[in-house]
């Protein structure tokens, strides 16, 4: 079953096509990469994706259903969430704080409940951070829940974001580069927790530009140039194809392509 289909998407500013008919059929429970040079238009189709920009043309569904043109919080609850490329964290919140953020689809009070402390918001509030603790511990972030967020190691904040995408409940979660600026060891640690991720049935979208984790992780990768696409495949036709070694993974991106874990 496919999770999410997008049909010949394309968008541009300016008279530049950033996405310019760009098509992907992503089937539930695998790792998804897209990967491309910088400018390729990877986030920008994420956007799009996640209802951030709306698509001059072309349709998205996701589980069957149109949804193009759906804000983010509606496609939230068709179950899709995402992280961003920079990180977006309250820094002087607590670390429980800002996953529970992320849980307000699940939140049934309103403004007025909140403000006369009525016991249905108690009850509602102990149920949210329930599931934050749950969230930050698929993320290895169980032990400090009530520490600052600013006090985390930058690994550990790319792995706060996802915690707080995955308050939403997802089937469908899209990862923007969340191995940028981690070391060898906090790379690792993103690894662990997307395959974690997809063992639990939850379908990863993933942009990156760390060759090693893509080709180690990915079930299917689809590679854009100059918002078109330019191959699609398993990681090893992929890292094998002459034009995408040409257009991006050069020498050095196909070394590390091909030194991935099997």
């Amino acid at each position: 079953m496919n999770i999410l289909e997008a049909e010949r998407l394309s968008i541009a500013f300016g008279g530049v096509h950033a996405i310019d008919g760009v098509s992907l059929s992503i089937t539930a429970g695998q790792v998804f990469s897209i990967i491309g040079p910088n400018g390729s238009g990877k986030t920008t189709l994420l956007n799009m994706i996640s209802g951030i920009y709306l698509p001059n043309d072309g349709r998205i569904h996701v589980a069957g259903r149109d949804v193009t043109g759906l804000p983010p919080h509606r496609l939230a609850r068709q179950g899709l969430s995402r992280t961003f490329q920079n990180l977006q964290i309250f820094t002087h919140m607590s670390v429980a704080n800002n996953v529970m953020v992320g849980r307000h689809r699940h939140e049934q009070t309103g403004i007025l409940a909140d403000l006369l402390h009525w016991p249905s918001v108690t009850r509602q509030n102990a149920q949210t951070r329930t599931a934050a603790l749950a969230a930050l511990s698929r993320v290895g972030l169980g032990n400090a829940p009530d520490r600052p967020a600013g006090s985390l190691a930058y690994g550990a904040l790319k792995r706060l974001e996802i915690a707080r995408a995955l308050a939403s409940e997802p089937k469908l979660l899209l990862l923007d580069e969340p191995a940028a600026g981690c070391n060898p060891v906090e790379t690792q640690e993103v690894d662990q927790v997307i395959r974690s991720l997809v063992k639990d049935g939850i379908t990863v979208v993933l942009v990156e530009h760390d060759m090693r984790l893509v080709m180690n992780i990915s079930d299917h990768v689809h590679v854009l140039a100059r918002g078109r696409t330019l191959a699609e495949g398993t990681p090893q036709e992929v890292r094998a194809n002459p034009q995408v070694i040409e257009a991006y993974l050069g020498a050095h991106g196909s070394r590390e392509g091909a030194n991935a874990r099997a």
